[in-house]
């Protein structure tokens, strides 16, 4: 098969380290960190000296020959680890080059994520019953949920640790994608998603999914068959637990600016990260059974291109609500999802203005955000987001048929 066809396919298992391997994880966790502060730190002072660049090869020819000479803790750890930190460091250049990032921070021991990455020859790596083999660390247990089909290529391990202490790994395969066919353009089993603040969608055929909670952004979309989807508003649900748990975190030694955190404030700290876990996941799960619903029933669906992070400004009043919504991943979600099953996915320009022309006769009306249902000359009336809805799908239709 041609490289065009090669696709990469991750699959995340949980890990059950000893204590052993913990402290092993640790090290390359802070080696890695170390190796990545040093370059950026290098790669500033050359700017400053008015001297080039380094590559991504000439700043891993330096981590690997000058790094690892003067600090022998560096050889105690996976090789792999201490380059792949490296081109990580060049790939956060690369992205600021081309502006689509800010400029490179440096790694904080307590704010930065932990995580390394290693690369798979000559066996080094092994998925067993119920372990994965790791290079520098050995077999780990772990919880194998799901195995890689024969033909996939096993390229890489990111092993990382979460805020509440808990061990993942993330395998990354190589497979040829088999050709999947295309649903025709004309077919007429598509659907229009309106961004619904009180609510998880409508569909265009005037269907409304029920919600959970009657504040601001309390659910995803609206349909353009009329249905809006409903979803738990999760961290509202768990704000009281939350709040109280914070409430005692302020009370422990290393709570105020400038002070020494101590072992109780860490041990607080996991109890707080443990509910913005839960909320994490509770809201993960939810939308990909959504967005896994909606893939799998339709062949084309249409959807606003929106900004949610300029939706979620604090001008606007409910950001929290709707970061809580999480509208953007949904978005995310059904995209790859229907793209594997050969399906459509089409995105309508975000300044469209969907809200203000009926769906009926094509007349334009301007309409307040206080306004909820939309009166038209023609006899129309009906819900603005339904309305919008359907003009999203006949937009949509119109962008996928002209290409």
């Amino acid at each position: 098969m041609s490289k065009a066809n090669k696709s990469n396919k991750a699959i995340k298992y949980r890990l059950y380290p000893n204590d052993e391997q913990k402290v092993m994880f640790a090290k390359t966790f802070g080696c890695c960190r170390f190796v990545y502060n040093q370059l950026l730190a290098l790669q500033k002072q050359r700017y400053k000296d008015g001297e080039s660049h380094l590559s991504k090869l000439k700043s891993n020819e330096f981590a690997t020959r000058t790094l690892k000479k003067d600090y022998d803790f560096l050889k105690e750890i996976d090789k792999f680890a201490v380059s792949n930190a490296v081109f990580h460091l060049a790939d956060a250049y690369d992205r600021f080059f081309k502006k689509q990032n800010h400029f490179p921070k440096f790694k904080s021991k307590r704010k930065s994520k932990k995580s390394y990455t290693t690369n798979f020859t000559n066996n080094n790596i092994l998925i067993g019953k119920n372990v994965i083999k790791l290079p520098k660390v050995g077999m780990v247990k772990a919880v194998i949920h799901k195995l890689p089909k024969d033909d996939w290529k096993l390229k890489s391990v990111t092993v990382s640790q979460d805020s509440v202490g808990n061990y993942f790994a993330s395998v990354l395969f190589e497979y040829e994608q088999e050709d999947i066919p295309s649903v025709s353009k004309s077919s007429t089993n598509a659907i229009g998603l309106d961004y619904k603040s009180d609510g998880l969608y409508m569909d265009s055929n005037g269907n409304k999914a029920g919600v959970h909670n009657d504040y601001k952004s309390d659910g995803l979309y609206m349909d353009s068959n009329g249905n809006k989807a409903g979803v738990h508003k999760y961290y509202r649900e768990s704000h009281k637990k939350l709040a109280k748990q914070q409430r005692r975190l302020s009370r422990k030694a290393g709570s105020k600016k400038n002070e020494t955190k101590s072992s109780n404030y860490f041990k607080q700290m996991r109890k707080v990260n443990r509910i913005y876990r839960k909320i994490a996941y509770q809201r993960l799960d939810s939308l990909h059974k959504k967005s896994t619903e909606i893939a799998n029933q339709y062949d084309i669906v249409c959807v606003e291109d929106l900004d949610m992070k300029a939706i979620g400004n604090k001008g606007f009043g409910n950001g929290k609500a709707t970061f809580d919504n999480g509208y953007g991943m949904f978005l995310n979600m059904l995209d790859y999802k229907l793209k594997e099953r050969g399906k459509y996915f089409v995105k309508v320009d975000k300044w469209y203005p969907s809200s203000q022309i009926c769906h009926c006769c094509g007349s334009v009306k301007k309409l307040d955000l206080k306004d909820r249902v939309y009166t038209c000359d023609c006899g129309y009336t009906g819900d603005r987001d339904h309305n919008a809805a359907i003009n999203i799908l006949t937009e949509g239709l119109r962008i996928l048929r002209s290409l």
